[in-house]
């Protein structure tokens, strides 16, 4: 949902998936690093990478490729971290090339395209027209959430 207009230009830092330019407000964004090894979890959901260790806190990796529903990074390409704040703590996104810090005007923003990917769709807040490109704003919060499935059933009835 779009914010309402200030007086204060948005400032959003960018990156690409798949070709495609996308970006979330600066001020969620803790940090930009390049490519972490990562511990794999087991019977995590797919969309989980591994954890990653930056400077002693442990912090979840998302390949935000699956977690868009694009095709999977080829395995001889490394990812680089766009470490996000998450209302839990700190969340990795794992993006196939950093872009810049950029400026963008509200004037410019408008609803998401229909023409997205459902899945996708409910994870972009929005888009602004910049020239050559669209940049598909990412809801920092939707995008880190991930359901695990819990064994609390199993252990009431086991």
């Amino acid at each position: 949902m779009p914010t309402e207009p200030s007086s204060d230009p948005r400032q959003v830092c960018t990156f690409l998936v798949e070709g495609l330019l996308f970006g979330v407000e600066v001020t969620r964004v803790q940090e930009v690093i390049r490519h972490q090894e990562m511990t794999p979890v087991p019977l995590s959901p797919g969309v989980v990478s591994g954890l990653i260790n930056l400077r002693g806190r442990i912090v979840t990796a998302l390949d935000l490729r699956l977690r868009l529903g694009l095709s999977a990074r080829p395995a001889h390409e490394l990812p680089t971290n766009v470490v996000v704040r998450h209302k839990e703590g700190l969340v990795s996104l794992l993006v196939d090339e950093i872009g810049d810090v950029v400026e963008v005007d509200e004037a410019s923003f408008e609803h998401p395209p229909e023409t997205l990917a459902e899945g996708a769709r409910a994870l972009i807040s929005g888009v602004y027209k910049l020239e050559p490109q669209l940049l598909l704003l990412l809801d920092a919060e939707l995008a880190t959430q991930v359901q695990f499935q819990s064994n609390d059933s199993r252990r009431k009835h086991g």
